[in-house]
């Protein structure tokens, strides 16, 4: 099936006008928006810079990178806040699974430092609330911008060929890591593909079905490459270092039940990796058009 010249996706100016809609409401929260309001606003702007990436051919390069960089800084500015939260959970599942270790690792204050959650200080506070109102005059300054960018019915073959370039991005960063993994490796294979996955999501209409799948897939693989990263960056806040002298037999086994975890995260990514990113492996191909 062959796309339309006209874009039918759903109004791209009107789905990012929602997405800053959606996080001021998340951060007019009182007297906080919570760890999980956070994380919500995180995802939007990702699926900001994703859209900006999609339009990018029917923008001035100027324009592109003003937005982008916008989004991208907004997030990173709550970016501690929501990975202090994973981490914690993340370790207290760890505790969970395995209570005798745990019990060998009350000496360790690195470890322990992350079970216990923070005790918020009145400067800690303000330091927060001064981050989300920086983050929401960002947001609104965008949400202003936006006005003025025209973005209505953009050629869908333009915005394929850009889907296109996503998916042959992260199927390079797949190959790579495939071939040899690293935490750093499978981190940019997942934020490649996650772009391709909120991307996607603007050409439901061309294949129900078959996108839907897609992006049920995509999430499943991103998600436990997201659990793989929480708990490598576990293990390099430790300090952690292979065949290091001053190693413990508890600090060792802490870093096996760690590996341990994170092959089982992977054996869930590669057989969905292999799927839609295997070498060859088209666009038209996956959704089952041709343009």
């Amino acid at each position: 099936m062959a796309p339309k010249n006209r874009s039918e996706t759903k109004d791209i100016k009107a789905t990012i006008a929602g997405y800053f809609s959606e996080s001021l409401g998340l951060l007019a929260a009182q007297p906080l928006p919570d760890d999980e309001a956070i994380h919500d606003v995180r995802v939007l702007m990702k699926k900001h810079r994703a859209v900006v990436k999609l339009v990018r051919p029917l923008l001035d390069e100027a324009v592109y990178s003003r937005e982008y960089i916008a989004a991208r800084e907004t997030g990173r500015l709550l970016a501690s806040w929501r990975e202090d939260a994973v981490l914690r959970k993340t370790v207290r599942s760890l505790k969970k699974d395995n209570p005798e270790l745990f019990v060998r690792l009350r000496d360790n204050e690195k470890i322990q430092s992350l079970l216990r959650k923070p005790y918020a200080t009145w400067d800690e506070a303000g330091i927060r609330v001064k981050t989300v109102s920086e983050v929401s005059d960002r947001l609104r300054k965008a949400q202003y911008r936006l006005r003025f960018i025209p973005l209505h019915e953009p050629d869908m073959k333009q915005l394929l060929g850009e889907l296109e370039e996503s998916h042959r991005v992260a199927a390079g960063a797949y190959l790579e890591c495939r071939n040899k993994p690293g935490h750093q490796r499978l981190h940019e294979f997942r934020k490649k593909a996650k772009t391709f996955m909120y991307q996607a999501a603007f050409f439901r209409h061309l294949a129900p079905a078959t996108v839907k799948q897609l992006e049920k897939r995509l999430n499943t693989l991103t998600q436990n490459l997201g659990r793989y990263n929480d708990l490598a960056q576990i293990l390099i806040l430790t300090g952690y270092r292979f065949r290091d002298a001053g190693n413990t037999d508890v600090d060792d086994e802490l870093a096996i039940v760690i590996k341990d975890r994170q092959d089982k995260y992977l054996l869930k990514v590669w057989p969905l990796a292999y799927r839609i990113f295997a070498p060859g492996r088209k666009l038209q191909d996956i959704l089952g058009i041709s343009f």
